[in-house]
C-alpha cells in the first residue's frame, strides 16, 4: 500500500528536505535522501515529492534532482513507478544485516568510538536542551510517535530505526536546521554502532526507559534534565557498545588462535 507524500517541513523530515548549503550538487541531494532512507525518516514504499518540488526544496535544478534520483535508484533505495500515480517511492532498505554492522565496529578504535560518542553527545544533549525550551504541542507529539515505534519493534533493525527517528525528531524539535542536519549525518556516520549492542530484554528496557525520561523532560519543558538524561543515555549505548566490541574482537583472536592450531596439525 503506498503511503502519502512526505510534508516538507514538518519534525525530522524538515531536516531531510532543508535547501542545501551547496547548489547544484546531485551528490549532496543523493546523500540527504539516502540518509532519511536508510535512517526511517522516509518510509518503505513512500512516494517522494516531485521532481519540481524536490528542486524548490533543496534548491537545485530539475536537471540535478533527476541526476541523483538516477543514482538511488542504481544503489537500490528507490523505484520509479510509470503512469498514474506514478513517480518515485522508497525502497525498502530494512533487511540491513546486523553482520555489516558487527564488521564496521571491528574496525573502529575503542578512542575513536569514544570520540564520535562524545560529538554525538555534544549534539543529543543541546538537542534535548533547545527542544525542552521550543517544543510545541506538534514536535512533542512526534517524538512521542519515535517512542511508541521503539516500544512496538519486534527486531534489531526496527529498534535503530526507532532510534534513529527519535534522535532526528528531537533535534526537530530544538528548531535548529543545524542542529537537524548535524543529527542525520551522526545517525549515520556512528548511530548504528552505538545502537547494536541492545539485543538483551534488559539492554532494551534500559533504552525504552531512557527514551521515556528524555520525552517526559521535554514535554514537561525541563531543559536541564532532557539534556542530563540525552547525555546519558548516549555513553549508556557507549559502554554497550565497546563491551560488544571487545567480546566480537575477543571472538575472532579465539577463532584465529584455532584456525593457528588446525594449520599446525595439518603440517605435522
Amino acid at each position: 500500500m503506498r503511503r502519502d507524500r512526505p510534508t516538507l517541513t514538518v519534525g525530522g523530515k524538515a531536516g531531510v528536505f532543508a535547501p542545501l548549503e551547496v547548489s547544484k550538487r546531485a551528490d549532496a541531494v543523493v546523500r540527504r535522501l539516502s540518509e532519511g532512507i536508510r535512517l526511517g525518516l522516509l518510509l518503505p514504499d513512500e512516494h517522494l515529492p516531485s521532481e519540481s518540488d524536490l528542486a524548490e526544496s533543496f534548491g537545485v535544478s530539475p536537471v540535478t534532482i533527476r541526476e541523483a534520483l538516477t543514482t538511488l535508484r542504481e544503489q537500490g533505495l528507490v523505484v520509479t513507478r510509470r503512469g498514474r500515480g506514478g513517480g518515485s517511492f522508497v525502497r525498502d532498505v530494512r533487511g540491513e544485516a546486523s553482520d555489516l554492522l558487527r564488521d564496521r565496529l571491528r574496525e573502529v578504535s575503542p578512542s575513536e568510538l569514544r570520540d564520535l560518542a562524545d560529538h554525538y553527545v555534544a549534539i543529543s544533549g543541546t538537542s534535548a536542551l533547545l527542544a525542552a525550551y521550543r517544543a510545541g504541542e506538534q514536535e512533542v507529539a512526534l517524538i512521542t510517535a519515535a517512542v511508541s515505534d521503539l516500544e512496538c519493534a519486534t527486531h534489531a533493525a526496527a529498534r535503530r530505526r526507532a532510534e534513529f527517528r527519535f534522535q532526528v525528531e528531537l533535534a526537530a524539535a530544538a528548531q535548529s536546521p543545524r542542529l537537524t542536519r548535524a543529527t542525520i549525518s551522526l545517525q549515520s556516520e556512528v548511530g548504528p554502532l552505538l545502537w547494536l549492542a541492545t539485543s538483551s530484554d534488559a539492554d532494551r528496557a534500559e533504552v525504552l526507559r531512557r527514551h521515556r525520561e528524555i520525552l517526559a523532560a521535554v514535554a514537561a519543558g525541563d531543559g536541564t534534565r532532557a539534556r542530563s538524561h540525552a547525555v546519558a543515555h548516549v555513553y549508556a549505548a557507549l559502554a554497550r557498545a565497546i563491551a560488544l566490541q571487545l567480546t566480537l574482537l575477543a571472538e575472532d583472536e579465539d577463532e584465529d588462535a584455532q584456525a593457528g592450531t588446525a594449520a599446525e596439525e595439518r603440517a605435522w
